[in-house]
């Protein structure tokens, strides 16, 4: 049977044409919906993981803001994950699962804050309300580092070892497509593209100007 998707805040739901009737009767007409699959490579050709994609409608509000809580946590003398990415409002733990403590700081403009040596779960969360990126490094450990990536925009991912990724529900309309990643040079590290969706299944693709995915720098360089 043919279907038809609508999305309702943020969610899909699929009815099927024998029932558009009634539905269009008893409900007002949401936003045709679809799913996009970003695919990023470096110069070669070769996958890039951990870059960050996430679309940003040219017009009208993305929904409703909700509360969101986030984790990334330390151990073996590194932050996991490597690369967070979150919506604007959220609050980030850092839990410690290491036997010794460690000091989580971030000097980055999105987010400054500082947590003096602790163990478990001791430290509290923290809320990352302004749009950016955010370095994280670890006061006692100066290999530890970590990113978070903070948007203004429900619909948003990350790549995964193939480099792919995939944005589900975007209404119909026009966006601002765009990628982010560590190993490029700061001032060049966002990519963007103009996107539109029209309810139909969508691709899209960033060339990274790497030849290959880079061992994150240490703070400050």
């Amino acid at each position: 049977m043919n279907r038809i998707r609508r999305c309702c805040r943020g969610c899909r739901i699929a009815v099927g044409l024998a029932s558009v009737g009634a539905v269009l009767a008893g409900f007002p007409m949401q936003a045709l919906c679809a799913d996009l699959t970003v695919q990023v490579h470096d110069a070669k050709g070769a996958p890039v993981e951990d870059a960050v994609v996430f679309a940003e409608p040219l017009a009208g509000a993305t929904s409703q803001k909700t509360a969101h809580t986030a984790e990334i946590a330390q151990l073996k003398r590194t932050f996991i994950p490597l690369v967070t990415v979150v919506r604007v409002g959220t609050e980030i733990s850092f839990p410690n699962n290491d036997p010794f403590k460690h000091h989580v700081y971030s000097f980055s403009p999105a987010k400054t804050f500082d947590l003096p040596l602790y163990s478990g779960k001791s430290a509290p969360p923290q809320l990352f309300d302004k749009v950016g990126t955010v370095v994280l490094g670890c006061n006692i450990h100066d290999k530890m580092i970590a990113y978070v990536q903070v948007v203004d925009t429900p619909y948003f991912g990350k790549t995964d070892a193939q480099g792919t990724v995939r944005l589900e529900g975007l209404p119909n309309g026009k966006y601002e497509l765009k990628t982010w990643y560590y190993g490029l040079p700061s001032r060049k590290q966002t990519l963007s593209q103009p996107l539109v969706m029209q309810d139909a299944e969508s691709t899209a693709s960033f060339s990274l100007d790497v030849v290959r995915t880079l061992p994150p720098p240490l703070p400050g360089h």
